[in-house]
């Protein structure tokens, strides 16, 4: 039977996958709004099953509702972009109070709370916009980054390969599934995510780092 690594070992290793994610988590707090909110639009035209209590939700959604969801969305991207998270984030609840399947302020939200370490809000806010956007690699990247903050490694593996083969070319993408894989040991996975990371974005420090580790 393998003997357990040694306690410094260990703890060195924590340190190195925790360094890149910290250093993503403070660019969502500082930027409020790092992927872009934009193209997280609600797609209609796509049968999608809700919850009942959100049916009602979205029943009682008027035009007006929308539009002015729409506004305070577009007020709070903007506080947060000036690093106004507080306000950013009482108009983010605004939005969603009035028009709750409004997937720009959901998302906008979820980076908030993920940037104050209140990743299980973070989490239903991702599953939310993801919900509404099922082919959009962001907020599957937001949730799997949160995800690794709370420790569930599997299910942020989970929602990073979706990811991957949702938007193949973005690096962040790549270079959190490489974390992912290598936190669960699968250095094979961890290389070839790493891999494609840096072929992406040559200068991607954290990505060049863990292929360093897992020896790609």
């Amino acid at each position: 039977m393998a003997s357990p690594l040694p306690e410094r070992r260990l703890a060195r290793r924590r340190a190195i996958w925790r360094q890149p994610l910290a250093l993503t988590l403070m660019g969502i707090a500082l930027c409020g709004c790092s992927f872009d909110l934009g193209s997280l639009m609600p797609e209609k035209e796509k049968p999608q099953e809700a919850p009942k209590a959100a049916a009602t939700a979205e029943s009682a959604v008027s035009a007006g509702n929308v539009t002015e969801a729409q506004a305070h969305t577009a007020k709070a991207q903007s506080l947060a972009k000036s690093g106004e998270t507080a306000a950013a984030l009482d108009e983010f609840n605004r939005a969603v109070g009035l028009d709750p399947y409004n997937a720009q302020a959901l998302y906008g939200r979820a980076l908030i709370y993920q940037g104050n370490n209140q990743h299980d809000f973070a989490v239903a806010d991702f599953s939310a916009a993801s919900g509404l956007n099922p082919q959009k690699a962001e907020p599957l990247l937001g949730r799997a980054t949160s995800y690794l903050a709370l420790g569930k490694v599997k299910e942020a593996a989970a929602d990073l390969d979706e990811a991957s083969e949702a938007d193949p070319h973005n690096a962040q993408v790549w270079t959190a599934r490489g974390q992912a894989y290598e936190r669960l040991g699968d250095r094979a996975k961890a290389a070839a995510s790493y891999n494609k990371a840096v072929a992406l974005r040559p200068r991607d420090d954290a990505a060049r780092s863990g292929l360093a580790r897992v020896g790609g």
